[in-house]
């Protein structure tokens, strides 16, 4: 499959580079994929869903290097099939230099006394415990460039500690939480660890949040957030490095 040439005047923050888009096919995270792939990035889609993979990928092949795909149900898979997807991507692409966390799990708010146990582990595990062990089995292959990027994308720690948010909200302060730590114990090394706390987004998760939105005038498109993505991955996200960015857009 050819390349497609991208303007001269175009931006390439992430030329060379290999990221990682873990929850791909979600709004934020196709967005994201397409406007790595606009800065050179060769971009690996890791989501559940095939044919909305498969359908990411014909766009993302249109906007820049071709991209390689990677169906996994984060909620099944295990620290087996993380290590696993390391060394795939080593041995096809010899290389990362960047994780972008957009996968994550969100039923519905529920009050907790009331929620399915299954359910609610099922969203903390999707949305904080294996974002841990992919990050577990990447840091090796990371530490090998002279400049590589984990950023995990973030909710309000403030809202989603409120009532009902169950599992979600839980995974989130975690996650809040997680940056933090592993900036701390990285920050000496090339990875860069840091967080993108979005503004209010058009999504299905605030769909099934907000079954009347407060106020449609504060509702950003993910496209509005994409470029935010490529910074943080890129070498002008050493600014943000050990924090949470909330870009004004």
């Amino acid at each position: 499959m050819s390349l497609i040439s991208l303007p001269a005047s175009a931006p390439q923050k992430l030329a060379g580079r290999v990221i990682l888009v873990t929850g791909a096919h979600g709004g934020l995270g196709s967005e994201a994929a397409k406007a790595c792939a606009q800065a050179g990035a060769t971009v690996v889609l890791l989501g559940r869903k095939v044919p909305k993979l498969n359908r990411l990928y014909d766009v993302v092949a249109k906007a820049g290097p071709e991209p390689l795909l990677y169906p996994l149900d984060m909620e099944g898979a295990g620290p087996g099939d993380y290590a696993g997807l390391a060394e795939r991507l080593d041995q096809a692409l010899g290389r990362l230099d960047g994780v972008l966390h957009c996968a994550a799990e969100f039923r519905g708010l529920t009050p907790i006394e009331h929620a399915d146990p299954l359910t609610l582990a099922q969203t903390v595990h999707v949305g904080l415990t294996a974002a841990c062990w992919l990050s577990q089995a990447c840091i090796p292959l990371l530490r090998q460039r002279e400049d590589a990027a984990m950023v995990f994308v973030v909710d309000d720690p403030r809202r989603v500690g409120q009532a009902y948010w169950g599992g979600y909200g839980l995974a989130q302060q975690g996650r809040n939480a997680l940056v933090g730590m592993l900036h701390a114990e990285m920050c000496n090394g090339p990875v860069r660890v840091s967080g993108l706390r979005p503004g209010p987004m058009r999504s299905s998760l605030r769909e099934r949040a907000y079954a009347e939105e407060p106020d449609m005038r504060l509702l950003r498109d993910p496209e509005a957030y994409a470029d935010a993505c490529v910074t943080l991955l890129s070498p002008e996200g050493v600014v943000h490095r050990g924090t949470i960015w909330t870009p004004a857009v």
